[in-house]
C-alpha cells in the first residue's frame, strides 16, 4: 500500500493506494481557519497533525498494516514558524492571509533581482513577504525563529523528525531560485533570514526519511519511507497525469488554479502567473491562480439563504444567461493572476429590481469562469501552450459551472474518476516512486475518463462578448479599490 496525505485549507485527506495504482480507502478531516482581523487568515499547525492521525486512523487497520510509503501534500506558502526547540511560535500565516501587501514592495526593493531570480512576482501569499511582516510587527517572534517550514513540511517533521521540503512548495516562497532548482541566498537575506532557517531541499519522488517510531505507533502504521511530496497544485498534477509539456488542469477548489506543464522554465511575472517547479524532477509548470472559487458560491448561497447549492445551480441554468444579467467581480479576497492586487474586492454588477437569487448565482458562475479565461491568456501569451484540459476540484463537478467554464475557455474540459481526492493520490503516486524505481510516466498515468464537456458555440460567443465589459469593470474600479478602506 502507498499512503498520500494532503493538508488543505479546509480538510485533511488520506488516501491508501493498492499495487494496481487503484484507490482502497480514503478519508477527510475537517480544518478550521482563523480570521482576526480582516486580510488575516491563519491556522494552528497542531490542528494539522490532529487531523492528519484521525483521516489516517479512519483508514482501514489491515490496510494500514501494509503501507510501504508515504507520500505529502499541502497548501502552498503557509508560513509556520519554529524556535530552536522546534517548537511553533504563532499561527500559521496561510496562502490566502494578505496582510504583507507593503512588504511585497519593499521586498523587491530591497532585492531588484527579485523578478529574475525566483521567476515571479511578489505577492502577499507567498511565505517571504509574511516573514518580512512578521520582523517588522512581531520582532521578538522574529528573533526566535529558527526555521520556517511550509504546512505539509511542519507534518513531515512531526512523522519524520527531519526538516525537508520539495522542490514545487519552496517554489511558492519567495526564496527559491526555480529555474535552478536552489534556495538563493540573495532572496534570504532580503528577508533577514539564511539557509540555516531553511528546510533542506528534495525532488518530490525522492526519500527523505522514515516514520519515526512515536509518529508510527500513533498513526498505526509501520515504520514506512516518506518522499518528498509535493505542493498541492503539482500533486495534483501527479494524481491526474498532468506530466508532459501542454498538459493542463484546473481546479476549482476554495481558490481556483489553471495548471499547465511546461517544456522549461517559462517566467511572465509581469502578468502575476506563477513559474514555479514541478514535483517530478526536471519539469516545470505555470500556474494563474484566482484567490476565491468555489469559495464564491458558498457565498452567494449562504447570502440569499439557500442550501442546497445543486438547486441554487439548477435555478441559474434554467434563468439562464444573456446580455441583461447582471455581472459579478470575484475577488472577495483579493486577486492574484493577472492583476495581482489583494485589495480588489467582490463586485455585483447591473442588477436591476427584477433580480433575484438564481441571476445572482449565475454571475458569479459567470465570474468565475470569465477570470479564468483571464488567466488562460497569461498563460499562452509567452509561447506556452495548453492542450487537454483535466478538471479538479467540488465546484466544478456542477454541470453547469463545467459548461460555463469549457465555454468562456474555448476548450473541452475533461473530468476523470477520482479527481476530488487528485492532491493526495497524487501524494501517494509520489510515494510510490520513492521506494519503486519506476518511471514517472508509468505510475502518474491519468485516472478513467468520466466524460468530457465540449465548449457550446452560443454559450462560447455570448461569453466571449460579455467578457470584454467583465474586464473594463475591473479596470473601471481599479482606483475605487485603492481608495477602499481595509
Amino acid at each position: 500500500m502507498y499512503l498520500g496525505i494532503d493538508i488543505g485549507t479546509s480538510s485533511v485527506k488520506a488516501v491508501l493506494l493498492d499495487e494496481r495504482g487503484a484507490s482502497v480507502g480514503h478519508s477527510s478531516v475537517p480544518l478550521e481557519v482563523r480570521r482576526p482581523q480582516p486580510g488575516f487568515s491563519e491556522q494552528d499547525p497542531q490542528q494539522w497533525w490532529q487531523a492528519t492521525v484521525n483521516a489516517v486512523g479512519a483508514l482501514p487497520a489491515k490496510l494500514r498494516a501494509a503501507v510501504r510509503a508515504v507520500g505529502l501534500s499541502g497548501q502552498m506558502h503557509g508560513a509556520t514558524l519554529l524556535d530552536a526547540e522546534d517548537r511553533v511560535l504563532r499561527p500559521a500565516m496561510l496562502w490566502n492571509d494578505g496582510r504583507s501587501a507593503r512588504e511585497c514592495v519593499d521586498l523587491e526593493q530591497r532585492e531588484p533581482a527579485a523578478r529574475a531570480i525566483t521567476g515571479n512576482i511578489m505577492m502577499p501569499g507567498f511565505t517571504a513577504p509574511k516573514l518580512l511582516w512578521v520582523s517588522r510587527h512581531e520582532p521578538e517572534i522574529f528573533r526566535r525563529t529558527a526555521c520556517v517550514l511550509l504546512p505539509k513540511d511542519y507534518v513531515r517533521l512531526r512523522l519524520t523528525g527531519d526538516k525537508v521540503s520539495d522542490m514545487s512548495d519552496a517554489s511558492g516562497t519567495g526564496w527559491l531560485s526555480v529555474g535552478a532548482r536552489d534556495w538563493s541566498d540573495a532572496m534570504l537575506a532580503a528577508t533577514g533570514l539564511a539557509r540555516t532557517h531553511m528546510p533542506r531541499l528534495t525532488e518530490g519522488t525522492s526519500p527523505t526519511g522514515t516514520l519515526s517510531e512515536r509518529a508510527a505507533q500513533e498513526l498505526q502504521l509501520p515504520r514506512a519511507v516518506v518522499a518528498g511530496g509535493g505542493g498541492d497544485n503539482a500533486a495534483s498534477a501527479a494524481g491526474l497525469g498532468v506530466v508532459a509539456p501542454g498538459q493542463a488542469f484546473l481546479s476549482l477548489g476554495t481558490s481556483g488554479v489553471l495548471f499547465v506543464v511546461t517544456d522549461r522554465f517559462r517566467p511572465n511575472p509581469e502578468r502575476a502567473a506563477h513559474a514555479f517547479c514541478h514535483c517530478l524532477p526536471d519539469r516545470w509548470h505555470q500556474m494563474s491562480v484566482m484567490l476565491s472559487a468555489a469559495a464564491t458560491l458558498d457565498w452567494v448561497a449562504q447570502l440569499t439563504g439557500q442550501s442546497d447549492l445543486r438547486q441554487l445551480v439548477d435555478a441559474a441554468r434554467s434563468r439562464g444567461l444573456s446580455r441583461q444579467s447582471p455581472f459579478f467581480l470575484p475577488y472577495l479576497s483579493g486577486e492574484r493572476t493577472p492583476h495581482n492586487n489583494p485589495r480588489a474586492r467582490g463586485v455585483f454588477f447591473g442588477i436591476t429590481p427584477d433580480t433575484n437569487a438564481a441571476d445572482l448565482a449565475g454571475a458569479v458562475l459567470e465570474g468565475v469562469a470569465l477570470a479564468f479565461a483571464d488567466g488562460l491568456d497569461v498563460l499562452v501569451e509567452r509561447g506556452g501552450w495548453v492542450d487537454e484540459v483535466n478538471v479538479t476540484g467540488g465546484g466544478a463537478r456542477l454541470p453547469y459551472w463545467g459548461e460555463l467554464l469549457a465555454a468562456a475557455l474555448g476548450r473541452p474540459l475533461t473530468y476523470r474518476e477520482g479527481s476530488e481526492v487528485g492532491a493526495a493520490l497524487g501524494a501517494a503516486r509520489l510515494a510510490r516512486l520513492a521506494v519503486s524505481g519506476e518511471k514517472v510516466e508509468d505510475v502518474c498515468v491519468a485516472p478513467p475518463l468520466e466524460r468530457v464537456v465540449e465548449p457550446q458555440a452560443a454559450l462560447a460567443t455570448l461569453l466571449t462578448e460579455r467578457r470584454h465589459t467583465f474586464m473594463r469593470l475591473y479596470h473601471d474600479l481599479k482606483s475605487s479599490f485603492e481608495e477602499y478602506p481595509t
